[in-house]
């Protein structure tokens, strides 16, 4: 069984790491961890973990993020499918797509969609 936790460089990107990390240790499953940046992982992102594999989004720049993790669903025969979610406006809902969406309405597997915890103005 593995584990693919789409990953950028961002807040979503580390909680979706953290909780797809989570999942692979609860499901015994080994992890990949995809990189949808166009530069490196921090390693403050990258983990340390025994089974985990980082891969980066190959080809040219311009690849469609979504047929990348598409791709690497279908090649490494992947079972669960790790996504971090950033809260839009519906402006931007309406004129914007989304990795995330299309992620989750394409996906053939189950998909774990995590959000960051919003800050409470009240308690900053």
């Amino acid at each position: 069984m593995t584990v693919l936790v789409a990953v950028t460089d961002s807040p979503e990107g580390q909680a979706a790491l953290a909780a797809g990390l989570a999942e692979a240790r609860q499901l015994d499953a080994d992890v990949v961890v995809m990189n949808l940046g166009l530069e490196p992982l921090g390693a403050d992102l990258v983990p340390s973990e025994g089974r985990a594999t980082v891969v980066n989004r190959a080809g040219r720049g311009d690849r469609d993020p979504v047929h990348a993790v598409l791709d690497e669903i279908g090649d490494r025969g992947v079972s669960r499918l790790v996504i971090g979610l950033k809260r839009r406006t519906a402006v931007g809902k309406a004129l914007l797509g989304s990795v995330s969406q299309r992620l989750l309405l394409e996906s053939p597997v189950p998909v774990l969609a995590v959000k960051i915890r919003e800050q409470d103005p009240l308690r900053g």
